[in-house]
């Protein structure tokens, strides 16, 4: 199995990584190899979900403008 060495690790990222491990009732090591596949996994899901998006735009052909006035005024009326 390959191993990787990380230099210069931030110590919080390290300290919450471990807090996470224990809390997940797994090594150290199983926890930053989980973490990392969520993050790979997570930006082909957006990747993915944007080339949708792109495809099938469902925006309305007219949006209405919104004036930042009335918006203020109706935030202070609440």
């Amino acid at each position: 199995m390959p191993l990787l060495q990380v230099k210069d690790f931030p110590e919080n990222m390290y300290s919450l990584l471990q807090q996470r491990a224990k809390a997940e009732q797994r090594s150290f090591s199983q926890e930053i190899v989980v973490t990392i596949a969520r993050g790979l996994n997570h930006k082909a899901r957006r990747a993915q979900l944007l080339q949708e998006i792109e495809q099938n735009p469902k925006v309305p052909e007219k949006v209405g403008i919104l004036d930042p006035v009335e918006l203020i005024r109706e935030d202070r009326d609440r």
